[in-house]
């Protein structure tokens, strides 16, 4: 954990959150700042930056968050209509803590990205 890292404080209980999921991997909490009526961060608890970092041996670390937000998805009742799992990296790309996490998002549609 990095002590100046927002979601390692949250993760270690520095700040309060309700933990909307935790396990030996990952813990998943609401976004503050929702773009979508269900808007989840699912947090690795391990700390590393982004998706360059994302090493052979992490792979399956990233693969669980992905089913952990899926699970989520399907307990929030999002699966008939579909859902968003987005993974941003870096400034440009919409990347505002650098802590790697994959947001869920759904209850509404999305447009097109391209």
């Amino acid at each position: 954990m990095a002590a100046d890292c927002l979601f390692c404080r949250i993760i270690g209980g520095g700040i309060p959150a309700a933990k909307l999921h935790e396990d030996a991997l990952c813990v998943a909490i609401a976004d503050i700042a929702p773009k979508a009526p269900v808007h989840l961060l699912v947090l690795p608890k391990e700390h590393f930056s982004g998706a360059p970092e994302i090493t052979a041996p992490r792979e399956a670390l990233v693969g669980h968050l992905v089913k952990v937000a899926a699970d989520l998805a399907r307990e929030r009742g999002l699966e008939p209509d579909g859902y968003r799992i987005v993974l941003n990296s870096g400034a440009h790309g919409g990347q505002t803590v650098f802590h790697l996490h994959v947001h869920l998002l759904g209850g509404r549609p999305f447009a097109e990205m391209g």
